[in-house]
């Protein structure tokens, strides 16, 4: 059987989805960056302060979308109404603000299409074939949308998103009950999994979790930070795991 990198404790493998299954963490950011730039503009005028890549990776990525958009304002000493789920993106809500930047990614989406990562993929079918349960566990409301438009649903047994974290009233990262709760519908114990992030908050999850393995997967150049964060291994690309050992 191919090696996979994992222990052999691990029977469950639970993958976040923008940034390690699909490249959708570069639109989430590009779109992130074009709400907040237009609403700091608007605020400010023309000597604002733009979002950028550290504010990212600080304050936005792997959050849920309202906690990211609340975490960000709050860098910012910016303090808005909370308003509603269901806030028009005009509005000038925490909710209007997240809605806008859904409603930016999903315009992307549509237009560019998604296309998996080639290793990631030959990675889930080496996991899968060893017999290891898969899961997908993301922040995002459009997991399932994007699982489909990349052709990779059929690769993964469980799915828990952001509309399962509302409806069940999961916490989102860097807290780990997303991730616990697809470890349980897998029906494994947390010591029995692997969690695969790219997010700084996603490796605060599988520590506070006390999952059996933590692979960090970098691509943007952060390895150090994700290694601080909790990473037992951290890799390129997550087809670098196939053939080694953990």
């Amino acid at each position: 059987m191919t090696q996979i990198g994992l222990p052999s404790r691990v029977r469950a493998c639970l993958f976040d989805l923008d940034g390690v299954l699909t490249p959708t963490a570069l639109v989430h950011a590009a779109a992130w960056k074009e709400m907040f730039d237009a609403f700091l503009h608007d605020r400010d005028g023309d000597g604002f302060r733009p979002f950028d890549s550290a504010d990212y990776d600080s304050y936005v990525d792997g959050r849920p979308r309202a906690d990211g958009v609340r975490t960000f304002l709050a860098s910012r000493d910016i303090e808005l109404p909370e308003g509603e789920d269901d806030d028009p993106p005009s509005a000038v809500t925490v909710h209007g603000l997240g809605n806008r930047k859904n409603a930016l990614v999903l315009a992307k989406i549509r237009a560019e299409g998604v296309t998996p990562y080639e290793g990631s993929v030959r990675y889930v079918q080496a996991v899968r074939a060893a017999g290891l349960r898969t899961a997908v566990v993301s922040s995002s409301a459009n997991t399932r949308d994007v699982l489909i438009a990349a052709g990779i649903e059929h690769l993964m047994d469980v799915r828990v998103d952001g509309l399962t974290a509302k409806e069940q009233g999961l916490r989102g990262k860097p807290k780990p009950d997303t991730y616990l709760a697809a470890a349980k519908q897998l029906g494994f114990d947390p010591g029995q999994a692997a969690v695969f992030e790219d997010a700084l908050v996603g490796m605060d999850a599988g520590r506070e979790g006390s999952f059996g393995y933590v692979v960090g997967v970098d691509r943007v150049g952060q390895a150090d930070e994700l290694r601080r964060h909790g990473a037992d291994t951290v890799v390129k690309d997550l087809s670098d795991l196939i053939g080694r050992s953990a």
